[in-house]
């Protein structure tokens, strides 16, 4: 039996003789990005690899998903490495696609490469006869909770329940048999790694306020105005902004989708998106009680009527500290520089499955000096983004299922989740609600 250091030797080795095919993987899917529960052609590209592997393939997972397992030489934790599929749109990016936007500025693309990092060190006998347990490798669809009106559409049709691709897995049962869960995200104007911190979890809204048309130049008293309904309903919002408790970290950024038809004509329907973000489900739960508030506040102001639909988003993120604990040491115990990270105002899914099992989600430096999501975010060291991140959790899991599992083994015994999966859903589907307020005097 090799100790466990050769073992991680061994396992850096097998990474850096295929480590070209993870960074160009990575680099193919930049290439042709595209949105949530429309990565088709990522997905064909994953499978090709996979498949060139000769492993057995899971496809179609919420659509666009699909995993591939290695086993150990003994049972063991069911340990998840997961990578994103999707891009969001970003205009002006110079890896937008030319006719939808979509771009990998949040690094999804790195995520996938570091993803079969991780499986080509661990892939072999010489490895998996030393470790006890399983390990998934899964691509997950739609972490970018954006298209909201295009996604509720799905939705109401029935082709998923939930906006996000990791809650629609865990509502299928993917992640049912799965103990322990990581992944490793891209981040710009960083070096190295940052490990811990948490972040806020959201609900998102979408708002139509409904008016009265009429000719803006000859009789806008007979017209109700939608447009100054939602104006007066995010001053009202802003207003609201000190009441919102520091620690809570509550962000509320909407954004007008539909602000009229023609500039003659008082403007009949007029729509907002935006997110209710905080950093604990009850911090959401208010937050968004003042926001809707204020959405019923600037539609009675002129007489208009409102309707608000809320959809469940993400839940807060936190990471489970043993877990923390053994890949911090791995980071360690090389020449990458390493920091812990405080909380973050972004949410991710992977929030929501903190909530139901033990999670890593460190991220990586390698990107440009530009915030994510924008034109300026691009992935430049893919040494670092894609094969150190995956030899980093490939060290990690290999601690995990070392020596009979013993340590992961601890980790899931010490772990007391947050919810169950049926509470999780439950609390989930308690966020979903349409409300319809009508102010009309008239």
């Amino acid at each position: 039996m090799l100790t466990i250091e050769e073992l991680k030797n061994k396992s850096s080795q097998y990474l850096n003789d295929k480590k070209s095919i993870a960074i160009q993987l990575s680099k193919d899917i930049l290439a042709e990005p595209e949105t949530g529960y429309k990565e088709f052609k990522t997905n064909k590209k994953i499978y090709d690899v996979l498949k060139s592997l000769d492993l057995e393939i899971v496809n179609n997972l919420a659509i666009t998903g699909l995993m591939t397992t290695i086993h150990g030489a003994k049972p063991g934790p069911h340990i998840a490495v997961i990578g994103e599929l999707d891009g969001l749109p970003v205009p002006g990016h110079p890896f937008s696609d030319k006719d939808t936007n979509a771009a990998h500025a949040c690094g999804h693309h790195i995520q996938i490469g570091n993803m079969l990092a991780t499986l080509f060190a661990l892939n072999s006998e010489e490895i998996l006869n030393n470790l006890s347990g399983s390990i998934s490798f899964i691509a997950v669809p739609s972490e970018e909770y954006v298209e909201i009106e295009w996604r509720n559409e799905q939705r109401s049709k029935g082709e998923f329940e939930f906006l996000g691709g990791k809650q629609e897995l865990v509502k299928l049962g993917i992640f049912d048999d799965i103990d322990i869960s990581m992944m490793t995200h891209a981040r710009g104007n960083f070096s190295g790694f940052g490990y811990g911190g948490t972040g806020n979890g959201l609900v998102a809204k979408f708002i139509e306020f409904h008016g009265k048309s009429s000719h803006a130049g000859g009789d806008p008293h007979l017209g109700i105005n939608a447009l100054n309904a939602a104006n007066l309903s995010m001053s009202n919002i802003h207003a609201n902004r000190e009441t919102f408790y520091d620690d809570h970290h509550i962000r509320v950024h909407p954004i007008i989708t539909l602000g009229g038809s023609v500039v003659n004509q008082v403007p009949e329907i007029v729509t907002l998106e935006t997110f209710v973000r905080g950093a604990s489900l009850e911090a959401i739960k208010n937050a968004n009680l003042k926001v809707d508030n204020c959405l019923r506040a600037g539609a009675m102001a002129v007489g208009a009527e409102v309707e608000i639909t809320t959809l469940p988003g993400y839940f807060p993120l936190f990471h489970d500290s043993n877990l923390q604990e053994i890949y911090k040491k791995n980071l360690q115990n090389t020449e990458n520089k390493s920091s812990e990270l405080d909380h973050g105002g972004g949410s991710t899914d992977m929030g929501d499955l903190a909530h139901l099992m033990p999670v890593i989600h460190p991220y990586v430096g390698g990107a440009t000096d530009a915030s994510a999501h924008t034109a300026g975010f691009i992935v430049e060291d893919y040494d670092l983004a894609v094969v150190e991140a995956g030899k980093m959790m490939a060290f990690t899991i290999i601690d995990l299922l070392y020596d009979g599992a013993s340590t992961g083994k601890e980790i899931i015994s010490k772990h007391t989740p947050r919810l169950s999966k049926s509470e999780y859903l439950k609390t989930m589907r308690e966020f979903s609600n349409v409300e319809i307020a009508n102010y009309n005097i008239g």
